[in-house]
């Protein structure tokens, strides 16, 4: 049940109390929400309080707004959230669902890829072999490769979830460029998987693509058996 709010933001408590709600699954998705009036009585807030409480929902893509209906329940939960949770596991399972989305983007890369789409991957993995010791360079055009790759799937949805996972992506990176524990994909592992794409041979793209990280997943399992 909605809890009154006491002290604090009132806005911000507002949200919470909101959220919460919805993630115990009392409002399950597709369910309206009870109208302006009854929710401001329930939390003991303004309508105003709750207009922006709902407002912000909204942004997160936690709730819908439609016209002339009223609010409901599109998502249980924030996708601000989810990234903090996300960022919050273990490297091994971010490393884990990484390999998993890539592989599955180089091999639709290796039958969709536009000439546009390797000049962008060849630009990435050469300045990444210029950047030589300079980590922070190689460690961006390392991320700009990869991002590369995964639009070159020409799959927006696989595109919008790499993206969305894209700190965590960005953790591991660094993680295998900096951790002395941990094997590092080589340029030539690039390279070669480049060459795969380029050539459109799909089954070595998957090979590869699946190849490139799982000398450092491996490495992180012993590290904790």
């Amino acid at each position: 049940m909605l809890q009154k709010i006491r002290r604090g933001s009132l806005v911000e408590t507002a949200i919470e109390s909101l959220r919460q709600t919805i993630q115990s699954g009392q409002w399950p998705v597709g369910s309206k929400l009870p109208v302006e009036a009854d929710l401001s009585e329930a939390l003991g807030v303004s309508r105003n309080t709750v207009r922006e409480a709902v407002r912000v929902l909204v942004h997160v893509g936690m709730l819908e707004t439609r016209q002339g209906d009223g609010t409901y329940v599109r998502a249980t939960r924030d996708a601000g959230e989810t990234l903090r949770r996300i960022g919050r596991t273990q490297l091994a399972d971010q490393l884990e669902v990484r390999i998993m989305l890539e592989t599955e983007a180089a091999t639709l890369a290796a039958s969709r890829r536009t000439e546009q789409d390797l000049k962008i991957m060849t630009s990435a993995l050469d300045a990444r072999s210029k950047a030589g010791d300079d980590l922070v360079e190689r460690i961006r055009h390392d991320e700009a490769f990869h991002h590369g790759l995964v639009a070159a799937s020409h799959n927006s949805a696989l595109t919008e979830l790499y993206d969305y996972f894209s700190h965590a992506i960005s953790q591991t990176i660094e993680r295998t460029e900096t951790d002395a524990d941990l094997p590092e994909p080589s340029q030539e592992d690039h390279e070669l998987l480049l060459a795969a794409i380029r050539r459109g041979d799909q089954a070595k793209a998957e090979q590869l693509a699946r190849a490139l990280l799982r000398p450092s997943l491996q490495a992180l399992q012993k590290q904790v058996s």
